[in-house]
């Protein structure tokens, strides 16, 4: 997950981990004892991808950038507009999914509750994660943001903790941090293509949750990709996305989670404007087109402020909140 304007997603090269609560600890432990389950990392870079026919026991989705400000492929406004149908095709093939915000290093808090608002209908569902390199992230070394932006995850969500997604400098990463949540490690043996490995190469070094081992991976869908290693079973996959919940193995297929609608009145679709949302955005999002048929309070659909209410299929919108 390296520098997502300018590099594929499998160049970068991260880690990640520890524990969440007394009763996930046994998934840091050696795989020996487990089913360990191989799967992919996704981003803008995938936009399109066959998640559905992926040989993969999961997919990680990046959601979300900064607080907004990256365009690039299917990023608009930092927001990935493809994750929705990518998350809907694993969810009904049946593969355990995840989520991860790229951090760019600006308000801890305001980044986390950017990833919060545009994913909140997908926790608890799916693991969630922090993706934290140093390519656009003036704060890179700072690990009091790190803890900042984990800490208002929590808040936010009622207890669950992300994982960190970080490099090789796993090694740095304060006692606390690693106490507390997951890691998520990357690091490769080389850039050699290659499809899933059952014992990657520096494999558990860092005591990790889930280690990326290559980022020219090879799946019968796409390719180069990025192939990780989850070092439990599915069961284990989903305290960590709900660490409240039952610790008995989860279905074999979950219910798919919806994304979350705007209001709809007898005029069509009524929606509030939030800070980073584009009307392609909301087109996108809820598969509401033409364009023309949106309305803003300023009668441009090019122009409208946080907190306007925006409308589709119906009459005018009302006016702007200012």
């Amino acid at each position: 997950m390296v520098n997502n304007k300018d590099k594929p997603l499998g160049e970068r090269l991260l880690a990640k981990g520890t524990t969440l609560a007394a009763a996930v600890c046994m998934m840091l432990l050696p795989a020996t004892a487990h089913a360990d389950m191989q799967g992919i990392d996704v981003s803008n870079w995938q936009c399109g991808i066959d998640i559905a026919n992926t040989q993969a026991d999961f997919v990680v989705v990046g959601t979300t950038w900064g607080t907004g400000q990256v365009y690039n492929n299917c990023l608009v406004s930092g927001v990935n507009t493809d994750a929705n149908r990518m998350i809907a095709q694993a969810q009904a093939s049946g593969k355990k999914f995840g989520l991860y915000h790229y951090a760019m290093g600006g308000n801890p808090e305001a980044e986390a509750q950017f990833f919060y608002r545009n994913t909140s209908n997908y926790w608890r569902h799916g693991i969630v994660a922090l993706d934290w390199e140093m390519d656009d992230n003036p704060a890179w070394g700072n690990w009091d943001w790190v803890r900042r932006f984990l800490s208002e995850c929590e808040r936010l969500s009622g207890g669950v903790r992300p994982l960190l997604y970080t490099g090789p400098v796993a090694g740095t990463i304060p006692q606390d941090i690693r106490d507390r949540y997951g890691l998520w490690i990357a690091q490769y043996a080389n850039m050699s293509p290659t499809g899933y490995q059952a014992n990657p190469w520096m494999i558990g070094a860092y005591g990790e949750a889930m280690r990326q081992y290559s980022g020219t991976g090879v799946v019968n869908t796409w390719s180069p990709i990025d192939l990780n290693v989850f070092r439990g079973d599915a069961w284990q996959w989903d305290l960590y996305a709900n660490p409240t919940g039952s610790t008995a193995p989860a279905p074999a297929t979950p219910a798919p989670v919806q994304p979350s609608k705007p209001q709809t009145n007898t005029g069509g679709i009524s929606h509030v404007m939030q800070w980073g949302e584009t009307i392609w955005g909301l087109a996108v999002a809820y598969d509401a087109w033409p364009l023309s048929a949106w309305h803003t309070p300023s009668g441009d659909i090019n122009r409208y402020y946080v907190g306007d209410v925006v409308t589709y299929g119906g009459g005018t919108a009302p006016a702007s909140s200012g």
